[in-house]
C-alpha cells in the first residue's frame, strides 16, 4: 500500500508541476501581448499626441535662458511673414530658404535678428517680439534686398543696407500701428514695403550697391492655349506660394506649405487656394505664361487669401468665399500696381496684398456670419474658429 501511495504521490505531482508550467507558458503569452499592446497604445498615443508636442516646444523655450528665447523669437519672426506663430514652422521655412539659396537665406536671417534685436532695444511690446512680429518684417527686407541685388552672391556689402533697412522696420511697424490701431487692423508687410521702396529709390545709381531695374512691361506677345503647359500650371502652385519669400523653387514652396500644415491646416489650404486663383487671374487677363508659371500671380493672392480666410475674419463658408474673392482682388491689383510702378523702377513688393486686405477688413456687414476678430483675439485659424463658435454659444437670444 506504502508503495502504490508513493506512487500516486509522484503521479499528482508530476501533473501538477505541468499544470504550472501550462500557467507560467499562458501568463509569459498573456504579458507579452500586454506588453506589445501597451507598446502600440503609447506609439498611437505619441503620435495622435505629436501637433500638442509641436505647440508645447514653445513652452518649453519659455523656460529656457534668454539665448534659446531670442532664437525662438527669430525662428517664429521668419514663418510670422504667413501669419504662422510656430518656431518649429519657422526652422521648416529656414531649410526652405537655403534650399532656395543659402545666401539669400543668410540675410533674410540678418535682417531678421536685427529688426527684433531693434525692437527689443526700443522698448517695444515684449509680447510682440516674442511672436515674431518685429521680426518678419526684418526677414523680407534681407531676402528681397538680396534677391534685388545685382553683384550676384556672397557680396557682402549689401549686409549693411540690410542691417540699415531692418533697424528702420520696427520704426516704421511702431508709427504705423499707432495709427492702425483707431480701426484694429495689423500693420501686415507695410513696413517692409516702404523700406524697400526707400533703399531701391536711393540706390538706383550706386555703383557699389547696383540692383536689377524694373522695366515696364512689354506687351505680351499673342499665345495659343495649345502653347499652355499644364504641368508648367500645376507647379506653379508652390512656385506662387515661394514667392512670398522671393523664392521660385517649386521645392522651396512644397517645404513651405508643409510648414504652414504642420502648424495649421486652414492656413495651407487657403495658400494653396489662393495661388490656384492667382494663376487663374493670369490666364484670364491673357498673361505672359512664363509670368503665371514663375508665381508673379499668386504671391499677393496667397497673402489675401489667408487672411481673409480664418486669421482676421473667423471662418465660416461666407468668410471663405470673402477670402476667395480678396485673393482675386490681390491679384488684378497687383497687376494694375505693376503696369503703373514699373514705370518708375520699383516693384511692387507686397502692396496690392496690404491694400487689398486692409479694404476687406474694413468692410462692414450685418451678416452675423462675417464677424472681424479683435486684433488682440487673433491667433490661428482654429483657435479663432473656436473663439467664435464660443461667442455665439454664450450669446443671449434676441
Amino acid at each position: 500500500m506504502i508503495k502504490w501511495e508513493m506512487i500516486d504521490i509522484g503521479l499528482i505531482q508530476l501533473e501538477s508541476n505541468a499544470f504550472l508550467n501550462q500557467i507560467s507558458l499562458v501568463s509569459k503569452e498573456q504579458n507579452t501581448a500586454i506588453k506589445e499592446t501597451e507598446t502600440f497604445k503609447c506609439n498611437f498615443e505619441m503620435f495622435i499626441d505629436y501637433p500638442n508636442k509641436i505647440y508645447n516646444f514653445a513652452s518649453w523655450l519659455k523656460e529656457q535662458n534668454i539665448l534659446f528665447r531670442f532664437i525662438d523669437w527669430n525662428l517664429r519672426g521668419i514663418a510670422q511673414v504667413m501669419f504662422v506663430n510656430n518656431s518649429f514652422s519657422g526652422i521648416i521655412i529656414l531649410a526652405g530658404l537655403i534650399m532656395q539659396n543659402p545666401w539669400w537665406a543668410l540675410n533674410g536671417i540678418v535682417g531678421t535678428i536685427v529688426s527684433t534685436l531693434s525692437a527689443v532695444l526700443l522698448g517695444q511690446n515684449r509680447s510682440q517680439i516674442a511672436t515674431g512680429l518685429h521680426g518678419y518684417n526684418g526677414n523680407l527686407v534681407g531676402l528681397l534686398l538680396a534677391v534685388f541685388s545685382n553683384k550676384g552672391d556672397w557680396y557682402w556689402w549689401l549686409l549693411l543696407p540690410v542691417f540699415v533697412m531692418s533697424v528702420v522696420c520696427p520704426l516704421l511697424s511702431s508709427a504705423l500701428a499707432s495709427v492702425m490701431e483707431k480701426w484694429d487692423l495689423p500693420v501686415f508687410t507695410l513696413p517692409f514695403n516702404i523700406a524697400v521702396w526707400m533703399y531701391l529709390a536711393a540706390t538706383r545709381h550706386n555703383i557699389y550697391l547696383t540692383q536689377n531695374f524694373i522695366q515696364p512691361i512689354n506687351p505680351s506677345p499673342n499665345y495659343t492655349w495649345s502653347e499652355l503647359n499644364v504641368p508648367m500650371l500645376l507647379r506653379a502652385i508652390p512656385v506662387g506660394v515661394g514667392q512670398v519669400y522671393g523664392c521660385n523653387n517649386p521645392w522651396a514652396g512644397g517645404i513651405f506649405l508643409v510648414a504652414l500644415v504642420i502648424a495649421s491646416p486652414i492656413i495651407c489650404l487657403h495658400a494653396v487656394i489662393g495661388s490656384s486663383l492667382g494663376i487663374l487671374a493670369g490666364l484670364s487677363l491673357d498673361s505672359p505664361f512664363q509670368k503665371i508659371y514663375d508665381g508673379l500671380w499668386s504671391c499677393n493672392s496667397v497673402l489675401g487669401c489667408i487672411a481673409v480666410g480664418g486669421m482676421f475674419y473667423a471662418l465660416t463658408w461666407q468668410t471663405h468665399l470673402l477670402a476667395i474673392l480678396c485673393a482675386i482682388f490681390c491679384a488684378y491689383l497687383g497687376e494694375a500696381l505693376m503696369n503703373a510702378i514699373s514705370v518708375i523702377g520699383l516693384p511692387v513688393c507686397t502692396w496690392p496684398f496690404c491694400l487689398s486686405t486692409i479694404i476687406f477688413l474694413l468692410m462692414t456687414s450685418n451678416n452675423r456670419a462675417i464677424y472681424k476678430l479683435p486684433l488682440i483675439k487673433v491667433t490661428c485659424p482654429e483657435e479663432n474658429r473656436k473663439f467664435y463658435k464660443d461667442m455665439r454659444k454664450h450669446e443671449q437670444p434676441e
